[in-house]
């Protein structure tokens, strides 16, 4: 029986929270703050982005599973089927930027993938409640400026980090310092892209490069095999 552990809940509830009060909070900004936000937010972004980068391991594995994640996402429109799905917000585009960014953010790094498979291997979820605080932060932050799209993001929060919760056993070899290393810097280069579409140097369709979150652990075994 699929059971989601404690820690997962916490983060979900702790985005929407975080979300929730944005919401509030956005709509009696005025828009020169908002403006510099907007900025604040996208400069700290691209921080974390290059600091990400900078662990990986192997940056020929990253480009290739970066490559080949975008032209798998180009071929599905991702982007353009989150904005269809943002239908619901009065701005479809801004709804799918909001979900994009939060749901790489919320989802991508080794705080994700470690504290997930400890909590269901160990039943340690210290890692994610830690985690839950910082989403807290950053969900208020996200909606204030992007709006509807975070709050959603609370529940694919739920749905994937309890999936990897729930499959923890299968994953302990992403916990590898070196899979680790090259699923975080891959994960850098998208955050790096939401940082340049946030200070607007550059409207990329972020979304399309998610699948190359999926490509990297493949990429990376596959060149594990052709170096022995």
């Amino acid at each position: 029986m699929f059971k989601i552990h404690a820690s997962v809940i916490v983060n979900s509830l702790a985005v929407l929270a975080g979300a929730t009060l944005g919401l509030i909070l956005g709509k009696s900004m005025p828009d020169t703050l908002r403006k510099v936000l907007f900025q604040a937010v996208g400069l700290t972004t691209i921080g974390i982005g290059i600091k990400m980068t900078l662990e990986t391991s192997d940056f020929i594995v990253v480009l290739l599973s970066v490559a080949m994640g975008v032209i798998v996402g180009e071929l599905l429109k991702i982007e353009d089927r989150i904005a269809a799905v943002g239908k619901i917000s009065k701005d479809s585009s801004k709804f799918a930027k909001g979900f994009v960014t939060a749901v790489t953010l919320f989802l991508v790094g080794p705080m994700t993938i470690v504290g997930s498979v400890r909590a269901g291997l160990v039943k340690d979820g210290t890692l994610i409640y830690i985690k839950s605080v910082l989403d807290f932060i950053s969900s208020i932050i996200l909606a204030s400026l992007y709006g509807l799209s975070v709050l959603v993001t609370s529940i694919v929060v739920l749905l994937v980090q309890g999936l990897l919760v729930a499959f923890s056993s299968q994953l302990v070899f992403l916990t590898d310092k070196a899979y680790l290393a090259n699923f975080t810097g891959a994960g850098g280069l998208i955050v790096i892209a939401i940082g340049i579409r946030l200070l607007e140097i550059k409207d990329i369709k972020v979304g399309n490069f998610l699948p190359a979150l999926f490509f990297t652990p493949v990429v990376d075994l596959v060149a594990r095999m052709i170096s022995k």
